[in-house]
């Protein structure tokens, strides 16, 4: 029923849009590049919306915070509403060898209260970040959709709400401890298989090792899929001997 509606909120404001083509999205894009060495650690608290974090073989880090409101306006309101994507506040940090990436925002309780991660808010934030593929990476996000991609450094990711996403690559030998209260996990890698008595929780969990990438993954209500990403093959290893 909750999918039917939103299908229908979909339809009805794009048709409202094809009406009135003065009504339109605010939206606020800003890229920040910052200092930061191979192997530190990238801290993320507070974090919302979707979120990606992408290893690439570079120095320092590359942030792009998009901000848009979730309602179509008016061009006369646009001014209004960028007042309010400025209460949307996304900072950096750096201590030593540690980033930290902090947000802040309004928080609107919804009605009727069901949960603690039940809060609204009335615009959309996405993330992109660059990183150091040994980065390692720390993330408590409140709620959406957190996607690692191509990180080789330890990861512990935390979502009361929402799906974490890994698409992995190399030949690093992986320990992964990931768990969903109300969802399910599913991995291209081996480890222990748990299913909750009821039929809502699942679990895959392995010892830590010092010798691996260490995977810690928590998600509350929604999905976490790790997958071995698709890498190429050399142009040498493609001739013929």
């Amino acid at each position: 029923m909750k999918w039917t509606l939103a299908v229908i909120g979909l339809c009805a404001a794009g048709m409202i849009q094809a009406q009135d083509p003065s009504l339109q999205v605010t939206q606020v894009s800003k890229t920040e590049h910052v200092d930061f060495p191979a192997g530190g650690t990238l801290r993320l608290d507070k974090s919302i919306g979707e979120l990606t974090i992408d290893g690439w073989d570079q120095p320092g880090m590359e942030i792009t915070t998009t901000k848009s409101t979730k309602n179509l306006f008016t061009p006369k309101d646009r001014e209004k509403e960028l007042k309010d994507l400025d209460n949307v506040r996304v900072s950096t940090k750096l201590n030593g060898n540690e980033l930290v990436v902090n947000t802040e925002f309004p928080h609107h309780t919804s009605f009727p209260w069901v949960s603690p991660v039940s809060d609204t808010t009335n615009f959309d934030l996405e993330y992109r970040i660059m990183v150091p593929r040994d980065t390692k990476i720390f993330v408590k996000h409140n709620a959406g959709e957190v996607h690692l991609v191509g990180l080789t450094g330890n990861i512990e990711a935390t979502v009361p709400q929402g799906l974490i996403s890994l698409w992995l690559s190399g030949d690093v030998t992986r320990a992964i401890d990931a768990k969903s209260h109300i969802g399910s996990v599913t991995s291209d890698y081996p480890g222990a298989v748990t299913r909750y008595p009821w039929p809502l929780g699942h679990e895959v969990k392995e010892a830590p090792s010092t010798t691996a990438q260490n995977l810690r993954l928590r998600v509350g209500y929604g999905d976490i899929i790790i997958r071995k990403a698709f890498t190429p093959p050399s142009p040498d290893s493609s001739q013929g001997n």
